[in-house]
């Protein structure tokens, strides 16, 4: 820490994992502190734990505009939006914005390799990470992994060095205010996703965008070439643009030759492993490969650790995660699939009979193609929690036939889909053990947020499993 934060006073707004943190190690490094949360202080005691013993103030049941004087830095957590308006009354005094992702950048020595996108940003750190470590398995440079990815990188910042490498999860919560990127950036792809909290697409993609904008002219910067999304952004790009795409079209990244994922730079053509290797389900783990392969290669990982690590990593914590086999029904577990489109590539990777989970809250996000899907190749169909009356209605309009079935009701060897509607996760777990067949495929996929039932898509996820298994 370079200590240009001691005696400033600086309001962070949100107690969740980012706020504390930020909390923790402004006021370990000498800043004047003050933390600020709607929430009351009962609702607050895992957090407010977490900062027993430092020296800062805490105001909680609110965010009064008395927070903003004197204040030299506003902090945002990722849950508290920028057009809140205590942070637009910040904003007209002149009082800069920050988060613990830019302070972190701000501060870090060490090479970062910054990932965003609206699907695939989780599994990539993680793959691109373990890809690293391998890389470097025999030399003293450290990896880090972090961010959005679950944790923040504050803890470690004090104990990185210029010499180690770092991998970094970002959110578009998070980049909606950074001004600072970093010199390694990947773009995955670029579909709705959060509208609930952005609004528009147009505001959602331009948070996104900061992450190439605010780049050194000689950084590289990663995009999905398959992706209009991501494709269209590299007029922003101002270093070296490298793709990565399902067909030999990309000039600069990875790519698939006759099934084989294949990095093309300035040096010529590399193989990687062939596409069956890979121990991940589904088209876009494909894409997740390719990407963290060309991130790798844009640090100058090898190809030989790339491929060992593309064909032995099993992927991320509800995310296509198999909980068990039962009977001939293979559970999977896809809590993390919170949006429509992230639902979509479930499905899309498998070729079983599918008895699809679906529901929780949804982000105003468009369902339309995800109907159409499901009544191309779900075969039953529970839905629960808030959302399911919107995918219902949503079925509907596509004209998706799939007749109801009463929760409960004897089960039916029947060709048809069917759906059922239920309250919450447990009865929909209960009600898909009925309907699934030996050879079926029973997938907790929901496309809705956790936030109508579970803290987080983790806890729903942690549920899912536990009921499984004791089926």
């Amino acid at each position: 820490m370079s200590g240009s934060y001691a005696g400033r006073r600086v309001v962070i707004l949100g107690l969740a994992r980012q706020g504390v943190a930020l909390a923790r190690h402004l006021a370990q490094h000498g800043a004047d502190v003050v933390v600020s949360d709607l929430l009351p202080a009962g609702q607050l005691g895992e957090a407010l734990d977490q900062l027993a013993g430092l020296s800062l103030e805490v105001v909680l049941g609110g965010h009064p505009s008395s927070l903003l004087d004197g204040a030299d830095l506003f902090c945002l957590s990722g849950g508290v939006p920028a057009d809140a308006p205590i942070v637009r009354q910040a904003i007209a005094r002149g009082i800069p914005l920050s988060n613990d992702s830019q302070i972190f950048l701000e501060e870090c020595p060490a090479t970062v390799i910054g990932i965003t996108g609206s699907a695939g940003k989780t599994t990539t750190t993680a793959m691109l990470g373990e890809m690293c470590r391998q890389g470097h398995s025999t030399d003293e440079r450290r990896i880090w992994v972090g961010g959005n990815i679950g944790r923040s990188m504050l803890p470690d910042l004090d104990e990185i060095g210029a010499g180690d490498l770092v991998v970094m999860e970002l959110s578009s919560f998070q980049l909606e205010i950074m001004t600072k990127s970093t010199p390694v950036a990947a773009v995955l792809n670029l579909t709705p996703n959060h509208l609930d909290r952005h609004r528009t697409m147009k505001a959602y993609s331009a948070a996104k965008a900061r992450l190439l904008q605010h780049q050194p002219v000689d950084g590289i910067a990663l995009l999905g070439q398959d992706d209009p999304g991501a494709c269209g952004l590299q007029h922003l790009v101002r270093g070296r643009l490298r793709m990565f795409s399902l067909e030999d079209s990309v000039a600069d990244g990875a790519f698939l030759r006759d099934n084989v994922i294949t990095l093309r730079g300035p040096e010529g053509e590399q193989p990687v492993c062939r596409r069956d290797e890979l121990r991940l389900l589904g088209q876009h783990n494909t894409l997740n490969a390719l990407a963290a392969a060309a991130l790798a290669d844009s640090v100058g990982i090898p190809a030989a650790a790339i491929a060992e690590v593309a064909r032995t990593f099993a992927g991320v914590e509800h995310r296509l995660e198999l909980v068990r086999e039962l009977g001939g029904v293979r559970w999977f577990d896809d809590s993390s699939a919170t949006a429509p489109e992230r639902m979509m590539r479930a499905i899309r990777s498998f070729d079983e009979p599918i008895v699809l989970l679906a529901g929780g809250r949804d982000k105003d996000l468009p369902w339309s193609e995800a109907a159409a899907l499901i009544g191309e190749r779900v075969r039953d169909l529970v839905l629960f929690g808030q959302a399911a009356d919107l995918i219902r209605a949503q079925l509907d309009k596509a004209g998706v036939v799939m007749p109801d079935a009463q929760a409960g009701e004897p089960k039916r060897d029947h060709r048809r889909g069917r759906i059922v509607q239920v309250g919450g996760l447990a009865q929909a777990v209960k009600e898909a053990a009925r309907l699934a067949r030996p050879g079926d495929i029973v997938l907790l996929s929901p496309g809705g947020t956790s936030f109508d039932a579970y803290q987080d898509f983790v806890e729903r996820g942690d549920h899912f499993q536990a009921m499984v298994r004791e089926l």
